[in-house]
């Protein structure tokens, strides 16, 4: 079956970077576009990025537009998000998900497969 399993995640002061890893296993990684979204507390689930099967085209939320950099190793079966000048508001649990589809989108519900998430906490 699918698996997602995200890590990374931590403790961060503002202005600070982490760098999120989501490994896959159980299909075949390297047909379908993947996504980062997360979820603060009391909040709704929100887009972050998500990468063509390729790689070859990325897709961001407005908020983490020059911040973050999703990419991926289709030869790792790996997923990253590079977070650089974290916010205080980018604190939430980052969770990895895997599209039905090749194309990369900021709809939650294309998304079939979801890890289990990663918790990210930036002290300001």
């Amino acid at each position: 079956q699918v698996q997602l399993v995200e890590s990374g995640g931590g403790l961060v002061q503002a202005g600070g970077s982490l760098r999120l890893s989501c490994a896959a296993s159980g299909h075949t990684f390297s047909t379908y576009a993947m996504g980062w979204f997360r979820q603060a507390p009391g909040k709704d689930r929100e887009f972050v990025a998500a990468i063509s099967w390729s790689g070859g085209s990325t897709y961001y939320a407005d908020s983490v537009k020059g911040r973050f950099t999703i990419s991926r190793d289709n030869a790792k079966n790996t997923v990253y998000l590079q977070m650089n000048s974290l916010k205080s508001e980018d604190t939430a649990v980052y969770y990895c998900a895997r599209s039905t589809a090749a194309v990369p989108t900021k709809r939650s519900w294309e998304y079939a497969y979801w890890g289990q998430g990663t918790q990210v906490t930036v002290s300001s």
